[in-house]
């Protein structure tokens, strides 16, 4: 009873605080919790019928269906492939930049390269896609620039070989500023007087960037580092969904390509629904494997 007695008044005392979280936490219950009780269909041979409760157990048969389907193994290795390259290019390139916008010594300039990094974010991937497709058709701008060189024109979405490179290269250029704010939130705390003393002591810039905003930003590194390896299944399929053709699907093809065209347009509810449990399954165990080994070799982890 005192607990509880404790409990109540502390809430009641913090009552504006869980009114303010009140609304993302229904948005999450809502959108995110309710809806895993249809993680059942993947165990299910479903009838709209029947219905969810009423369909037939089939316990793990679509899992092994997509395990024995010659399509498997292609598209996790692309999936795989897309997200370990995105990954080792694209994860560093916002600390590299956000290095680089720390050292900037004129405020307005600073200011105004820093939102013009920014801008790609808030660009459609409708928009994206579009104009990289105007870029590298065979009169696009790629084309011409490679021709003041006396290379042949290519139609790159058309080249397998080509395909990956415009995908990781232009998912950095739409993502790199926006990914710098965590990074620079992290620089700006950072005691100026520490590069007085470092100056005094002889050090240079790059002693500086490694002895002390390195330092300050591995943190956050570490804890973006954990969520983006369990996130190597998750490729953003929709830019790839409109970038991709028949000519690309040895390299283009991922599991949520996979999905769309058996679920969504092949009408494959259960068979879908259990591939989809399955990369969540992955991307948990990633998290919880990340997390732990960031726990064991730093000090710092999400848990």
């Amino acid at each position: 009873m005192v607990t509880s007695h404790k409990f109540f008044k502390r809430f009641w005392k913090q009552r504006y605080l869980f009114l303010m979280v009140l609304p993302g936490f229904l948005v999450v219950l809502v959108f995110s919790y309710f809806p895993m009780y249809g993680i059942q269909i993947a165990f299910k041979k479903y009838s709209a019928v029947r219905g969810m409760w009423g369909s037939e157990w089939v316990g793990f048969k679509y899992f092994i269906l997509f395990f024995q389907d010659p399509m498997a193994m292609r598209v996790l290795k692309n999936t795989i492939l897309l997200g370990i390259y995105s990954l080792l290019w694209g994860f560093p390139a916002p600390i590299i930049l956000a290095l680089l916008f720390n050292e900037l010594r004129f405020p307005k300039f600073k200011k105004a390269v820093q939102t013009i990094s920014y801008l790609p974010h808030f660009i459609s991937t409708v928009i994206i896609v579009g104009i990289l497709r105007t870029f590298t058709e065979r009169e696009g701008l790629f084309n011409k620039i490679a021709g003041w060189f006396g290379v042949d024109p290519i139609v790159f979405l058309s080249e397998p070989e080509w395909f990956r490179t415009i995908f990781i290269s232009s998912n950095i250029w739409q993502g790199i500023g926006f990914g710098t704010i965590l990074y620079l939130a992290a620089l700006s705390s950072v005691d100026p007087t520490l590069y007085d003393v470092a100056s005094i002591d002889g050090a240079n810039r790059w002693q500086k960037v490694r002895n002390i905003n390195w330092p300050h930003i591995k943190p956050t590194t570490i804890i973006l580092l954990i969520l983006s390896l369990s996130g190597i299944l998750g490729t953003d399929f929709q830019k790839i969904l409109m970038l991709y053709n028949p000519d690309t699907y040895e390299v283009a093809d991922v599991i949520g390509t996979y999905l769309y065209r058996e679920g969504i347009m092949g009408s494959r509810f259960e068979y879908t629904t259990a591939i989809g449990l399955f990369q969540s399954l992955v991307a948990f165990i990633l998290l919880i494997g990340a997390n732990m080994l960031s726990r064991k070799v730093s000090d710092t982890s999400i848990w």
